[in-house]
């Protein structure tokens, strides 16, 4: 398995440890790109759950938030995946602004319900009420609920169920709400976990080339809960995203590594997602 890393613009006469790059002043020129017997990929971070994939001619975008000019190094999404309605995956404007006329959008059917002021804390809320600013996309978006698909031609997407199990975690993400994602690009199939712990679905996972796995407290999943499904599903290769913790700290994606390492045939590849 080759891995190596990119710069978008050529830089000349300078020479970058893998260290460098990742604090380099712009952190939207790295990629980085893995290798599989089923083909190549390249990962751009964002930040903390937002992410450009870039495979062949296919671009991806993953929870863009932020607004539209974090992405403008990028090429338009072919398919912006949306992973929950929770503002640090979901931001209509920032969405409307990187459409063009090819972008698809694959999402919850949450994200479509209404959750302005007036619906709140009233019987109407009770209601589902689609919010007509987002109606307004509704020619370019595929609804998926947990376990279904949606096929693209050389890329299909089915979503995965993403929750919380222990109760006093069951109301920051419940069952049916949010989806994971498997990608399958040409026979590579990437793994995207959205906001979960470790559910059966994720440990039953199986032919995996990258997996996405989050690692926050108190909202997903501890270091020790990753790490044990990650050795369960055998993703080929392994990235942490979403571990900044609500107290402002990041999870110890060391000892995530180290606890991954049991299982030798698993890469696990540590990128900036906090620049």
């Amino acid at each position: 398995m080759r891995i190596s890393l990119i710069l978008t613009t050529v830089v000349p006469f300078l020479i970058f440890t893998a260290t460098d790059i990742a604090r380099a002043a712009d952190p939207q020129a790295v990629g980085r790109i893995i290798d599989t017997e089923s083909g190549s990929i390249t990962i751009h971070p964002v930040e903390h759950g937002s992410m450009v994939l870039q495979y062949g001619t296919i671009t991806v975008y993953v929870d863009p938030v932020g607004g539209a000019g974090k992405y403008s190094k990028y090429a338009r999404p072919d398919y912006i995946l949306i992973t929950d309605y929770h503002g640090d995956h979901f931001d209509l404007d920032t969405v409307k602004g990187l459409l063009s006329s090819k972008t698809r959008i694959v999402a919850p059917r949450t994200v479509l319900k209404d959750r302005s002021p007036s619906q709140r804390g009233s019987k109407a809320s009770k209601v589902w009420k689609e919010d007509r600013k987002v109606k307004g996309l509704k020619d370019k978006m595929e609804i998926l609920r947990n376990d279904s698909s949606a096929f693209f031609g050389r890329i299909d997407i089915k979503a995965i169920p993403m929750y919380n199990l222990a109760p006093d975690r069951a109301r920051f993400h419940t069952k049916g709400r949010g989806n994971g994602y498997v990608i399958n690009f040409d026979g590579m199939r990437v793994y995207i976990s959205g906001d979960t712990e470790d559910i059966p679905e994720m440990r039953q996972l199986e032919n995996i080339d990258v997996a996405f796995v989050c690692m926050n407290s108190p909202y997903t999943m501890e270091v020790e809960q990753a790490a044990s499904a990650v050795l369960e599903f055998k993703p080929r290769n392994v990235l942490p995203f979403h571990y900044r913790n609500r107290d402002g700290t990041y999870s110890d994606l060391q000892k995530f590594k180290e606890l991954v390492a049991e299982d030798p045939e698993i890469v696990v590849h540590l990128l900036d997602w906090y620049p």
